[in-house]
């Protein structure tokens, strides 16, 4: 049912698309672009796209920038198969200036249609409706890290109703636990299970075999979730050596060549507008700093930036000057002006680092960039803290956009920066960077209580 609604929704927003249109079309072509053929050709057109996106649907655990990537993919579809049906046909279709207004206006439509109608799909799955009844087999590590997951975000719309295991066993699992695999077939049957997620070793074939039979018996979803370590986060893929299934561990987005151009163009398209914009900011701001206190307007810093070298980052001085000073701020820091604490909550003193990334020191979105003498004391302490900087740090990034900015006055706080930061590095999309930059509008717009 839900595949069939959210279609219902790619459908009314490429109806939205097509009709607006023609509201920039000339008396000739609205007549070309509104004729049946043309019509029918552009519905026809969508149907692979729109079997795509309905396959895609079935997903829950699915993240906004991939559900965004996926509808710009299906735009791309379609315009191949509408283009080659017209040239196939020998349709009189519309000029090239009208289809660059069409898919300029559903590449708008089609992503944020998909969007809200996944967060309303994710708000009513949060509240207890179309969720899904999961049984987990194992009571391991591995079974536990999983149910964390699956529990969450309650917008997958995940269950959890029982574990089950190949003996009878005592764990944190116990008061979910409800008997051996032998006793799983009749549960899953009674309990209508939706999905089943093994765990145990690849060894108990028995098991195994028995998990999979209780899911082909009753129409369940079968999942197999293999035990790795819980520090290895990067994706892997399955190939095929004779009958022998093979992972092997896929290579982090960024080394692509296209990701890198990718993620270059879009810094430098949004650092260009937000330099063309800066006097706008910096006048006012300079004025105000030099009134609150003596010192210079920028305040630069060595941090540890791209392959770990370091670079002068620059910020609007919002502290009371004295170079030797390397102390971190805290919460209410006396150094700290008045406007230096307006500046630092709204995140404007970090403005300056467009030129940064003008200059191809830094990113618009990547890991903070630490001070020198930071990297030089959690390097070892924290398992793949070098890591993050095989990407060029970011103005904004996804541990701060997750609420993991400010001090860091317990080593956990570091550790959980890192995590995300190397699961940005794992996980990048383009899509995922558009997501973190409106996060981050959204915290300037709202204000950050770890921004101090």
């Amino acid at each position: 049912m839900v595949p069939v609604v959210l279609s219902v929704f790619d459908l009314c927003s490429l109806f939205a698309a097509y009709f607006l249109t023609l509201v920039f079309l000339s008396p000739s072509q609205q007549l070309i672009w509104s004729s049946d053929r043309v019509w029918s050709l552009a519905f026809i057109a969508w149907i692979p796209a729109g079997l795509r996106l309905m396959h895609r649907s079935r997903y829950r655990a699915l993240k906004m920038e991939r559900t965004a990537s996926d509808a710009v993919n299906a735009i791309g579809c379609h315009a191949l198969v509408f283009i080659a049906l017209m040239y196939l046909t020998a349709t009189v279709g519309p000029d090239w200036q009208t289809l660059c207004v069409f898919y300029a206006i559903s590449l708008v439509m089609l992503p944020a249609a998909r969007t809200i109608a996944r967060t309303l799909l994710k708000i009513m799955r949060s509240r207890g409706r179309n969720y899904s009844r999961v049984v987990i087999v194992g009571t391991n590590d591995t079974a536990l890290r999983l149910c964390d997951q699956l529990c969450a975000d309650p917008g997958f719309g995940y269950k959890v109703l029982a574990f089950f295991n190949e003996t009878p066993c005592a764990s944190p699992a116990s008061d979910l636990y409800c008997g051996t695999i032998d006793e799983l077939d009749s549960y899953v049957r009674k309990h209508k299970v939706d999905e089943i997620f093994c765990t145990l070793p690849g060894e108990r074939q028995e098991a195994l075999r028995s998990t999979i039979a209780a899911a082909d018996n009753n129409t369940a979803q079968y999942y197999y979730v293999p035990q790795l370590n819980r520090y290895i986060a990067r994706g892997f893929g399955i190939n095929t050596l004779g009958s022998m299934p093979v992972m092997h561990v896929e290579s982090p987005p960024l080394t692509n060549f296209s990701a890198r151009i990718a993620k270059r163009t879009l810094d430098l398209g949004v650092s260009l507008i937000a330099s063309i914009l800066f006097p706008l900011v910096f006048i006012p701001v300079a004025i105000l700093i030099k009134v609150s206190s003596r010192g210079p307007i920028f305040y630069m810093q060595k941090r540890t930036g791209y392959m770990g070298k370091p670079f002068n980052c620059l910020k609007f001085r919002t502290m009371r000057y004295d170079p030797s000073d390397e102390a971190p701020v805290e919460k209410n820091d006396p150094r700290v002006t008045a406007i230096g604490r307006f500046l630092r909550h709204s995140s404007i003193d970090e403005l300056p680092q467009i030129f940064n990334v003008l200059m191809g020191h830094m990113s618009i979105v990547g890991p903070r960039p630490h001070m020198v003498s930071h990297t030089e004391y959690y390097r070892p302490l924290i398992d793949k803290y070098m890591l993050r900087h095989s990407v060029k740090p970011g103005i904004t990034g996804w541990a701060q956009v997750n609420g993991y900015r400010g001090t860091t006055d317990y080593l956990w706080k570091m550790e959980r920066r890192v995590e995300h930061d190397v699961w940005y590095i794992e996980n990048w999309s383009f899509m995922l960077d558009l997501k973190i930059i409106a996060r981050t509008m959204l915290n300037i717009l709202t204000g950050d209580d770890n921004a101090y």
